[in-house]
């Protein structure tokens, strides 16, 4: 029995044996049921190559290979749905180990709630994600136990100071109090957060409260760190040192997942990128494979579109 994202919620797909699923575009316009019945791309290698796969029919996108165990990162086939909004559309996606990956697209692509799927923090309606060759939902302590995690907009402890966070979260990891306290007192260096060590994160600013996240993603020494927004509200000198810590954690072996809404740090920063655009993967690949010779920037607006004049705001001027 396959899945059928166009169903109503709680129903379930019945096509014939050996039957794919074929969508009615006309009842979805926008969504993935308006693919084109012709395929152009070509899945090839998820991790280092291009890929196109928004117009793939349903029939062929429903045929993929299974995840990649020596990936950092593997979805096959992730599928969210909220209500009538189709929120990430049959994603798939190899991160390789070592890599410094970026995740781009315009507000409400649908990159949190991939990564949130990806982590194991929100359930998807159909498809698998591994780390590592550990399924996220499957085997979920093996795979959180390779796992850091910054997610965008969960609380934290914040009645708790910035060291006893960091501290709880290590301990909570099973991890002993002598190297608990040895890692705390070393994050809140790197962090610069040692001053303010003693403070309620409750009373930190947002710029603070995202270091004292990333410090407790950072406790355990996870293989593969995925942090949705890491710079967002960070200030310049601050991220520069975050920046550094990341490209020294990859040097040394591991894998950083980010997504961001600026490309010209990605461009930067990451070795490789994916585009997302209406709750699909649109390109993905190498940075400079992606970008094909134009800035990140000027690539990213290309494929994604939805550039608008000022005209009509003309009342603007004097």
């Amino acid at each position: 029995m396959s899945f059928d994202p166009f169903a109503a919620p709680g129903a379930t797909a019945a096509p014939e044996p050996g039957a794919s699923p074929t969508p009615d575009a006309t009842t979805a316009p926008g969504t993935p049921a308006a693919v084109s019945q012709t395929s152009t791309g070509n899945v090839g290698n998820l991790g280092n190559s291009v890929l196109y796969h928004a117009n793939f029919p349903i029939a062929e996108r429903e045929i993929q290979l299974p995840p990649d165990p020596n990936a950092a990162l593997s979805l096959r086939n992730l599928w969210k749905r909220f209500g009538d909004k189709i929120a990430v559309a049959d994603v798939n996606l190899d991160v390789p180990a070592g890599s410094f990956y970026g995740l781009v697209g315009p507000n409400g692509a649908g990159k949190t709630t991939t990564l949130s799927m990806a982590t194991g923090l929100l359930r998807p309606d159909h498809g698998v994600a591994t780390v590592l060759g550990h399924d996220v939902w499957a085997n979920p302590v093996a795979a959180k136990r390779l796992l850091g995690v910054l997610p965008d907009g969960v609380r934290l402890f914040d009645r708790l100071t910035g060291q006893q966070l960091i501290t709880y979260t290590g301990l909570l990891r099973g991890m002993d109090q002598n190297t608990v306290a040895a890692r705390t007192n070393d994050l809140l260096q790197v962090m610069d957060l040692q001053a303010d060590k003693d403070k309620f994160v409750v009373d930190y600013s947002a710029g603070m409260t995202k270091k004292v996240a990333l410090a407790c993603a950072l406790i355990h020494a996870p293989r593969v760190l995925v942090l949705d927004e890491p710079f967002e509200a960070v200030d310049p000198v601050s991220a520069a040192n975050i920046r550094d810590i990341l490209h020294k954690y990859v040097a040394d072996g591991g894998t950083v997942i980010i997504s961001s809404h600026v490309m010209d740090l990605v461009q930067r920063t990451c070795s490789h990128v994916a585009i997302m655009a209406n709750g699909r993967v649109i390109a993905a690949g190498p940075v400079d494979v992606v970008r094909q010779g134009q800035d990140l920037e000027t690539r990213f607006v290309e494929l994604v579109g939805g550039r608008r004049t000022a005209e009509g705001l003309s009342w603007l001027t004097n």
